[in-house]
Order: C-alpha cells, then sequence, then structure tokens
C-alpha cells in the first residue's frame, strides 16, 4: 500500500472512530497517524484503541504511527446553581476560589495561580473566546471583572488568560499520569498541549526518558514569541489553532501558521497544522469550500500533516472526512503552482556531510530519471533531511527499527519500510531495490539513488550516495564490493 501524495494525515479516535473495522477503514482511507486525545476516555479506552491500531499494522504490513496528546493545564471555571447564567455587557461578575456553585455574580476559578499573576486592565476569555471580560482588580481570593461582551456561561467552560504568563508547567499531574501510561502502551509520538516555555518540553522529555519523541502544541502568545527555543528542544510541532486563534487575533494566525511551517521545514522536524480543518463535516458528508481552502493553503506552505479532530473522533462521517482530506491532498500536490512554491522556500543547508548528501541525492532526481530516493537510517535523521528537501521523487525510508519506522510516518513523503539488519553497502541497494518494486515506485529498468551511513546500523553517519539500477543482475554485475 502506498499513498498518492506527501503530506501526511492525522486522525484522532474516538466514539465514532473505536473499532477495529472503523480505524481500518480510516487507515485505508488515507489517515498515516492516529492521534489518540488522553482528554477523553479512560486508560482502558486508551489501551484498546491502541491495541486496535497495532492489530491493524501487523495484518496490513505497513507501519503506523500513534500520536498520544496530553490534556495539559486547561483552564476551566466551575459549575453553577442552575447549570448556566447569561452575562449581560457591562456588568460586573467575580471569579473567586471559593468552591460552590456560582450565580449572575459570581463562579468558582479553581485555578490559584491565576489569581498571583493576573493583573488589572487584563482579559479573562470564556468559551473560545465568545465571552469577554475585561479584569478591574485582583484580590488575593478574588478577580472582580467587568463583562465587555456577555453570553451564556455555563459549567466547567474553558477560561484562557492571553495576556497572561501562568508559571505553572505544561505538565499536570493527570498529565503525568497519562504520560507515564502512554510511554508504557509504546506511543510514538507524545504531544504536549499549552506549552509555553522550552522548559515545558525539558521537563516530559525528562519523564519520557527517551520513550517517545516530544512534540509540542503552539497554541499560547507565550509560546509564539518563545518559539525558536521551544523548537530547538522539541522532535516535532502542532500549530494548534483553535486556543491559539482565541487567545491572539484571528487575523494574526495565517502568518503565524507560515512562518512557524517554514521554521519548522528549516530544521528538519515534522510540523502538524491542526484543529477545525473541515470543522463542518462533523454534521456533513461535504466540507465547506473555505474549509477546503484552509486545507489546501497548509499543504502549499509544506506542512508535514494536517489533522482532524472532531471530524473523525466524534463526527457522523469519519471515514468521510478522511477521503476528502486524502483528495484535497492529491490535488493540491498535482498543482504544478505546489511544485514551484515548495522549491522556492528551501533552506539549501549544507552545514553536515548529511546536509551534503542528502541535497546532492534530491538535486540528482532533478535532473536524471531516478524513480525514488531511498534512505537507510537507523535514527531517523536521513528520512527527515530528505523530507526537508521536499525532492520531486518518492522517499522510501528503510529502517531496521520498528519504532524507527513508526515514528517516521509523521514526516513529509517518508514511505516506511522495515527491513533485515544489514552491514554491507550492496546488501542496502538490493533492499532498496526491492522495496522500490514491491510498493510500486519503480520497475525493473529504472534507476534509483540510495543514501546510507557506513557503518551501519550507527546513528548520524551518512556519508554515502550512490545511483543504482532496480534490476538486481545488473548490481550484481556492476559492483565488486
Amino acid at each position: 500500500m502506498r499513498r498518492l501524495r506527501n503530506v501526511k494525515i492525522v486522525a484522532t479516535l474516538g466514539p465514532a472512530s473505536e473499532t477495529y473495522d472503523t480505524i481500518r477503514a480510516l487507515f485505508e482511507s488515507g489517515a498515516d497517524v492516529f492521534r489518540l486525545n488522553m482528554s477523553h476516555g479512560s486508560h482502558a479506552e486508551i489501551k484498546s484503541k491502541h491495541t486496535i491500531i497495532r492489530q491493524i499494522e501487523k495484518d496490513l504490513d505497513r507501519p503506523i504511527a500513534i500520536l498520544a496528546d496530553l490534556q495539559g493545564p486547561k483552564l476551566r471555571c466551575g459549575v453553577f446553581e442552575n447549570g448556566s447564567v447569561d452575562l449581560h455587557n457591562d456588568s460586573d461578575f467575580l471569579f473567586d476560589l471559593i468552591d460552590k456553585p456560582g450565580n449572575q455574580n459570581r463562579v468558582f476559578l479553581p485555578h490559584k495561580e491565576i489569581f498571583n499573576v493576573i493583573r488589572a486592565s487584563e482579559s479573562i476569555l470564556v468559551d473560545d473566546g465568545k465571552i469577554r471580560l475585561k479584569v478591574k482588580s485582583v484580590a488575593k481570593n478574588q478577580i472582580k471583572c467587568i463583562v465587555e461582551i456577555g453570553g451564556r456561561i455555563s459549567d466547567r467552560k474553558g477560561i484562557n488568560v492571553p495576556q497572561t504568563i501562568i508559571p505553572t508547567t505544561a505538565l499536570s499531574e493527570k498529565d503525568k499520569i497519562d504520560l507515564e501510561f502512554a510511554c508504557n502502551l509504546g506511543i510514538d509520538w507524545l504531544a504536549l498541549s499549552f506549552v509555553q516555555r522550552a522548559k515545558d518540553v525539558n521537563e516530559a522529555r525528562k519523564l519520557a526518558k527517551g520513550r517517545t519523541s516530544i512534540l509540542s502544541k503552539i497554541e499560547k502568545p507565550s509560546a509564539v514569541t518563545d518559539f525558536n527555543s521551544i523548537l530547538e528542544v522539541s522532535d516535532g510541532i502542532m500549530i494548534a489553532r483553535g486556543d491559539l486563534g482565541v487567545e491572539m487575533p484571528v487575523q494574526a494566525i495565517p502568518p503565524i501558521q507560515k512562518r512557524l511551517v517554514m521554521a519548522c521545514r528549516h530544521v528538519a522536524k515534522p510540523v502538524i497544522v491542526a484543529t477545525q480543518m473541515l470543522d463542518s463535516m462533523v454534521d456533513s458528508p461535504m466540507p465547506t469550500r473555505a474549509e477546503v481552502s484552509d486545507v489546501a493553503t497548509a499543504i502549499y506552505e509544506g506542512a508535514d500533516a494536517v489533522m482532524l479532530s472532531a471530524e473523525s473522533a466524534a463526527g457522523n462521517f469519519p471515514i468521510d472526512a478522511v477521503k476528502t482530506m486524502n483528495n484535497i491532498a492529491i490535488e493540491i500536490e498535482n498543482d504544478p503552482a505546489y511544485r514551484e512554491l515548495i522549491d522556492s522556500t528551501r533552506s539549501g543547508q549544507r552545514k553536515t556531510v548529511a546536509d551534503a548528501i542528502t541535497v546532492a541525492a534530491r538535486e540528482i532526481a532533478e535532473t536524471t530519471e531516478v524513480t525514488a530516493i531511498c534512505c537507510f537510517t537507523h535514527s531517523g535523521t536521513t528520512a527527515s533531511l530528505v523530507s526537508r528537501e521536499r525532492p520531486r521523487v518518492p522517499i522510501i525510508a528503510l529502517t531496521p527499527l520498528i519504532k524507527t519506522a513508526r515514528r517516521l510516518c509523521l514526516y513529509w513523503g517518508a514511505h516506511c519500510v522495515i527491513t533485515g539488519h544489514v552491514d554491507r553497502f550492496k546488501k542496502a541497494v538490493i533492499s532498496a531495490a526491492r522495496a522500490a518494486k514491491k510498493y510500486n515506485f519503480a520497475t525493473i529498468d529504472k534507476q534509483i539513488i540510495v543514501t546510507a551511513g557506513v557503518p551501519f546500523n550507527k546513528p548520524g553517519t551518512t556519508n554515502i550516495i550512490r545511483v543504482s539500477p532496480v534490476d538486481e543482475k545488473l548490481i550484481f554485475s556492476g559492483d565488486h564490493e
């Protein structure tokens, strides 16, 4: 099974997609990575989905990446006496630390840390910004506000404080428990919600102990400000436009998205564009034209992956949503303008031998009739560098490590293949030729590019490149190794 596009699709699993048949159908329709949202579902339910994915992986003989998304320190208000109240413009409202049901005048805010840092004139947003309050004054146990934009506030609605840096880590006690559980399951990527600074990522990495790759979700203004340092310590990035679009002016999101995608590509780290991409498909089999354009924009910008959230997790048309995103991606990548844009945004880095090898592989592919770039990789670095180049020919990432293959499923263009351990370059070339034929990337009369590191099975040694025939007879006759 091979994809007819390079950008990857991340599909969130939930009540609408929890059976073997549905999850398999999602994969066969185009999902490359499955997201397990730790905010919803018990550990038993998460484990069940994980088991199903690994069974599908075995049944179809294709590596599949699993992303566990931690809840993070999501801010929520308490409950109300009657379940909800209506807040009116210019009225006073109080957030306090009294753990009792709220009313028209006040509500419990179970986050003491906010009371210590929020200041007068700063904003408090409720329910994804639908309700806006301005802080009038702050006391030890209460925050007095005036309602600027009113509306209905109900039990446990989400709270955002866009102008306030909260002195907490990105990991709550629940997150730490979930992290350990997910790592023990064997997930491939761990997403950190509400990252604010690089030390949040470092804390998670310390707890993960090398068992998974760390992906930072950018959904706070402070994360945008400190993005370079966050990127440096992260293995990947998710641009989570939901909360980010609440805490920042909506018009600021598109240029931020574009800038962050380019920065990630520059350092060969995968980036996911996420949130509300085909949101109308929760209830409709057909997306809006604006949603299609939104997905297309992320692909034109060079994102490694686009993500479905509620569309595949809780919607009425989860398989249709994946098929739609797959079809959009194929159409965009066949557009001549797409290739022009991708080619024009290459970084052209040649700081290391591995950089030079992968750039050379792409340049050779552009000037000859090779049909694929086959990269042998132990750690995944070689494949990530080739992916950064966004070559015009397919990328076949060959590795003896299932863990590496799964992780690379998130990278643009990477078709991951598990091989046996190789100790000679000739064996690597033969394995590459066989993979190219097996997955219909090349016929016997074609040529491929093979990159690898010698000595084999040692991370970070990419130092050899070869243009090879696919015909094994020609490989043997032309190689006296």
